[in-house]
């Protein structure tokens, strides 16, 4: 969570804090994840999506046999900045009963020559020794990018060379490891990477639907003095919004209280048209990075990789 936590919570860090699963996000920490998807609010089609796609041969190991399908590859969460990629990752964790190693790939990326690989080596050595063992990789695009190149090219290839060694590893090595990736931008996440057997799966998450975004409001307006808010309403008039800028909506509405409470020397409570004039001051975020997904939807879709993007920006007339 970053230093200013009313302005930059996400939709994973809010739903953490009400679960008071509060504990640092530190890459060297495994943890227990207690989170289900239950817990997870709204996101119905991403959660039914995320079931067939990894959990339900998880949970069915003799329809697993029958069906020949393999327990091989991981999943790549993507979607814009702040929409609960790392909760959901967390929930994941919960429901395989597993334990959670988050790392986020800059902190493992070093400019010293081989420490990147040694660093790749480490995590899976702890992940294995912590089976069973969600390894959550955030900002893969980071080291997956394709270079072509310089020097950093020659360094980000070995990092990548062995990331895809730790994720090959045969023999039983990786048995009750599961690699969960996840990225703002797919379309730079090296091909290599999305081979048969490695990172295989994909899955869109959305910016927050309007249940999860009535239940983010509710978290962010708790513990301020409020008059009965009609969380529905304003959900419905801010669709498109991350779980950041649901969190800046409630700050603007809590300054425009207090600045009205300073004027006339006694507080009062925030009111309605409080959130319904912040709606109008907070722009959606993943706005931008829709446009962005919008270019790629329709030039680089094949093989059907970014179907639910496509699937979603038709249920808002972007295509």
């Amino acid at each position: 969570m970053s230093g200013d936590q009313t302005f930059d919570w996400t939709l994973a860090e809010a739903q953490l804090v009400a679960l008071g699963e509060t504990e640092a996000n530190d890459s060297a920490d495994v943890r227990r994840s207690h989170i289900r998807l239950a817990d997870v609010a709204g996101l119905i089609d991403v959660k039914t999506r995320l079931e067939a796609a990894f959990l339900a041969p998880l949970r069915n190991p003799e329809l697993r046999v029958l069906y020949k399908r393999s327990l091989g590859g991981g999943l790549l969460l993507y979607g814009p900045p702040d929409c609960g990629m790392t909760y959901l990752a967390r929930a994941v964790a919960g429901e395989m009963d597993a334990r959670f190693l988050p790392v986020a790939l800059v902190d493992v990326l070093d400019k010293w020559l081989g420490q990147s690989e040694q660093n790749i080596r480490v995590l899976f050595e702890t992940a294995r020794a912590s089976a069973p063992c969600v390894v959550f990789l955030d900002g893969l695009d980071a080291l997956g990018h394709v270079t072509t190149s310089g020097l950093d090219a020659v360094g980000t290839r070995a990092t990548l060379n062995q990331l895809l060694r730790e994720i090959d590893a045969t023999g039983g090595e990786n048995e009750g490891v599961f690699v969960l990736g996840a990225t703002n931008r797919p379309w730079d996440v090296d091909t290599a990477l999305r081979h048969p057997g490695r990172l295989d799966r994909t899955l869109f998450v959305s910016p927050p639907d309007t249940l999860a975004r009535e239940v983010l409001l509710g978290l962010h307006l708790q513990g301020r003095p409020i008059d009965p808010i009609d969380l529905h309403a304003v959900a419905r008039a801010t669709s498109g919004f991350s779980g950041a800028d649901l969190a800046h909506l409630c700050e603007i509405a809590a300054q425009h209280a207090l600045m009205d409470s300073a004027q006339a020397g006694i507080a009062r409570n925030i009111r309605q048209v409080d959130v319904e004039a912040a709606a109008k001051e907070v722009h959606p975020s993943p706005a931008q990075w829709l446009t962005t997904a919008r270019k790629v939807a329709l030039t680089a879709n094949e093989g059907g990789s970014y179907d639910e993007l496509v699937a979603y920006l038709r249920s808002r007339k972007m295509l």
